[in-house]
């Protein structure tokens, strides 16, 4: 009960005016002193937006490792909104997998990775073979959601005020990795804090020295894991002294990494020497693209999860209800859902 009012970002004060109880009674609720009647537990689902099935779902998790980044200025509220969601998400998929024990994938980094990271070059050489553990090639990856769920991640997507800072987040639950990133982002910058988060995964234990401080080291794996350096030099060239506009655009519609990724890997694999680079930097900050880049990568979307709950539903292995309390809607849109309606497919476009 006090995880779905954190996260729906509600005071007790709040959501006992919503209910019609005094916050006393809900506080006793909440540490578990008295039980709400079942009017009491229906109010409470309605002005928590959630099925009244919710509360009887055991809490066997938590979440392990979350740290919000220091240059993050969330307010404790969303900080906590943010926490009870994504451990809501999460219980979600394992308890589905629980149930279905069929669809449960786990993460292994692949043993053929390098040991040791001393050096950028490594940085380029571990994501290569990371892309070739997982059949990715070298070309553009079509979905980095699916991409790190196909391999045993748990990928959450939260709301987040488009003014706060806020970067993203790795964590486990149950022993399963966690990526968090912002539902709204442009898709380039989901890609990029996923392929960040993975680094953090990945370099674990690797960094040699103090020669490579670990927030920049997962910076250059993403930006390498996203655009391999012989993709790089395929499409600009051994050695450049300008890299146009429309050329880093059309770049960042095919790799879903952003321009100025694209002039950072530039000058990552010397292609762009320190005063080139200098050059294009003034010229993006002139033009406000630090901030806000001219085109939008479209954002993703989370398919594993959803999939997941209509085959087990077809498979007579969850009934719609619960379906529908996995999937966090009404009953009636899931089943809208689940029969292609044409009036719920127009308002979810």
């Amino acid at each position: 009960m006090k995880r779905a009012r954190e996260a729906s970002g509600l005071s007790l004060r709040d959501l006992a005016a919503r209910i019609g109880v005094s916050h006393t009674l809900l506080s006793q609720f909440e540490k578990g002193q008295k039980t709400p009647d079942s009017g009491q537990l229906i109010r409470l689902a309605r002005a928590l937006g959630v099925r009244s099935e919710y509360f009887l779902r055991p809490a066997a998790y938590s979440l392990e490792g979350l740290e919000f980044r220091k240059r993050s200025n969330l307010r404790v509220r969303d900080e906590k909104r943010i926490r009870a969601e994504v451990l809501d998400q999460v219980e979600r998929r394992l308890e589905l997998e629980g149930l279905f024990p069929a669809l449960a994938r786990g993460f292994e980094t692949p043993s053929s990775l390098s040991k040791q990271v001393a050096r950028e070059g490594d940085i380029e050489e571990l994501a290569i073979l990371l892309r070739q553990a997982w059949g990715l090639g070298l070309g553009p990856i079509a979905d980095m959601v699916d991409t790190l769920e196909g391999q045993g991640f748990r990928v959450v997507m939260v709301d987040v005020d488009p003014s706060a800072r806020f970067d993203g987040l790795t964590a486990e639950v149950g022993g399963h990795p966690v990526v968090v990133v912002g539902r709204e982002w442009p898709g380039d910058r989901q890609r990029f804090t996923l392929a960040h988060e993975l680094g953090h995964r990945i370099l674990a234990g690797r960094l040699a020295g103090e020669q490579l401080e670990e927030e920049k080291a997962c910076n250059h794996f993403a930006g390498a894991f996203l655009a391999p350096r012989d993709s790089v030099l395929e499409a600009l060239g051994p050695k450049r002294t300008w890299l146009e506009p429309q050329e880093l655009a059309l770049l960042k519609e095919e790799y879903g990494l952003s321009m100025l990724g694209w002039v950072i890997r530039a000058r990552q694999l010397e292609i762009l020497q320190p005063s080139n680079y200098e050059r294009m930097a003034r010229y993006f900050s002139k033009h406000g693209w630090r901030t806000e880049e001219p085109r939008t990568y479209p954002a993703e979307k989370a398919h594993l999860f959803p999939q997941m709950v209509y085959r087990a539903l077809g498979e007579d292995r969850i009934s719609e209800s619960k379906a529908a309390e996995l999937l966090a809607v009404p009953l009636a849109e899931l089943r809208a859902q689940r029969n292609l309606d044409a009036a719920y497919a127009a308002a979810d476009q």
